[in-house]
């Protein structure tokens, strides 16, 4: 049995790619939420 060859590039990433860029602006955003948390925290002296 003989497997197709494989053609570098040739395979549609655009899901992948959208996925990656909501990961990165979730945790983007979970930063920003944590640190404002944080400056809200010191501020009332807890």
């Amino acid at each position: 049995m003989h497997m197709a060859e494989h053609k570098h590039g040739s395979m549609n990433i655009e899901a992948q790619e959208k996925t990656f860029a909501g990961t990165i602006r979730f945790g983007i955003n979970s930063i920003i939420v944590i640190l404002v948390l944080v400056v809200l925290l010191a501020l009332i002296g807890a």
